[in-house]
């Protein structure tokens, strides 16, 4: 098996995540967060939509990570975010931080909005 190091350069991955708390760029956020390769936000959940949609220029896909299960989305929220152009993708949060990171190493316009697990 061949390993490769990810390389993200100027960009914040997701270090960590718990119980409560996620770990980006070695500060701990202790609530819901919008991670971007620019920076992290606090996320308000699935009734902020604005927050997510200000970021629509920026992002091609957003991973919605919806805690320690999957779980749907609320419509509204699905059907603001695709009328952006934003794909938008649910998944558990540990799944979301990992995909999250692997394709900001590979240099993709993502985002993550994460609910804690």
């Amino acid at each position: 098996m061949q390993l490769n190091e990810m390389n993200f350069a100027d960009a914040l991955p997701i270090e960590g995540y718990g119980p409560g708390f996620f770990r980006v760029g070695g500060k701990v956020y202790n609530n819901a967060i919008l991670v971007m390769p620019t920076g992290v936000v606090e996320w308000q959940g699935y009734d902020d939509s604005e927050s997510l949609l200000a970021k629509a220029d920026e992002i091609d896909v957003l991973f919605i990570g919806t805690g320690a299960e999957i779980a749907h989305i609320p419509a509204h929220l699905r059907t603001a975010l695709e009328a952006a152009e934003i794909g938008v993708e649910t998944m558990a949060s540990p799944s979301a931080c990992r995909t999250y990171n692997v394709l900001l190493s590979e240099g993709r316009r993502v985002a993550a909005a994460l609910l804690c697990v």
